[in-house]
């Protein structure tokens, strides 16, 4: 499906809608074309990629989606894949979504599958600066990418609150375990990371590499995106490491709380063994016993009792078993 599609020419907007005729008045007057597409089918797609005259690869990728962060250089045509992330707060879980873009010197078409980060509002960030978007398509690419990370430190400090708050739960008195939260929230993590570590390994390529088609005056600019993705990489990666700490601490108090039960149980098991001792010792039925004839002998059993269990309850209450 076709969002929107414009022929930029000095930074300004032309009338048009057609994507084919607006690259040929792209192609003659200087500008470049930016065509937005809402996951594609391939009868949408075909004319399109046979248009632009896009490689082969690239277009059976814009079909498919869950692709690999990832910039492929073919010659005249850079193919960019990222992935985009939507934090539901409600839920405290990281949605993703693919985007590609397509960057030829007369044209940029960006192809989203997901519905939860639009680009409308770069567009018109763009449009609303025409110095910025005469440099031609690697503009737009570098205000989808800037946006795109911007949404990744914004998720980065949304997970360290809930990693914190977590961390709080997991330290408290509460007995509990939190095993299965710390889970679920290490999964975004790796989702997370899943997005954010391949895109950090391939953003120096647009300020670094001669190869790619990036106007020099941009690349000082690309270099502040790789100085952001790298701080979402540098979170996402404490972050992890913080949830597998946090997941052994709340392991090893469930077994110190099983500990602790145990030696309660084993306290009041040894303080009720005098008393069953004794009484089967006098369930035994015998003749002659001589505390049986004594009338003494009753009150002096239950005392002695008494007063060995009494012993026995302070010396586990003082060890911390009761």
């Amino acid at each position: 499906m076709r969002i929107d599609c414009g022929l930029y020419l000095d930074g300004k907007r032309l009338e048009g809608t057609d994507p084919v005729e607006l690259l040929e008045l792209a192609k003659l007057n200087g500008g470049f074309v930016w065509l937005g597409l809402v996951e594609p089918t391939l009868e949408e797609f075909e004319p399109i990629a046979k248009a632009f005259k896009l490689h082969e690869l690239a277009f059976e990728d814009a079909i498919h989606a869950q692709q690999r962060s990832k910039v492929e250089d073919y010659g005249d045509l850079e193919f960019v894949v990222l992935k985009t992330l939507f934090y539901d707060e409600a839920s405290s879980q990281v949605e993703t979504g693919d985007l590609m873009m397509y960057i030829g010197s007369h044209f940029i078409i960006t192809v989203r599958h997901g519905d939860r980060v639009g680009l409308s509002g770069v567009r018109q960030k763009l449009e609303g600066n025409p110095t910025w978007l005469s440099h031609g398509p690697y503009a737009v690419v570098h205000s989808v990418l800037d946006h795109v990370v911007d949404i990744y430190l914004h998720i980065a400090s949304e997970l360290e609150n809930d990693v914190a708050a977590l961390e709080e739960k997991v330290f408290s008195n509460q007995r509990k375990s939190w095993s299965q939260d710390l889970y679920f929230l290490k999964r975004e993590v790796i989702e997370f990371r899943r997005a954010v570590d391949p895109m950090a390994k391939w953003i120096p390529r647009f300020a670094l590499n001669q190869e790619l088609n990036v106007p020099k005056v941009m690349r000082e600019f690309f270099r502040d995106i790789e100085d952001h993705i790298n701080r979402a990489s540098d979170t996402a990666s404490s972050l992890d490491a913080l949830l597998a700490s946090a997941l052994g601490a709340d392991m090893a108090q469930v077994q110190l709380r099983q500990n602790e039960d145990m030696r309660k149980i084993t306290a009041w098991v040894a303080l009720a063994s005098v008393p069953t001792m004794v009484a089967g010792i006098y369930g035994m039925n015998f003749d002659y016993m001589w505390e049986l004839h004594q009338p003494a002998a009753y009150p002096v059993v239950l005392g002695c009792l008494a007063l060995f269990c009494g012993f026995l309850f302070r010396k586990f209450k003082k060890s911390g078993w009761l």
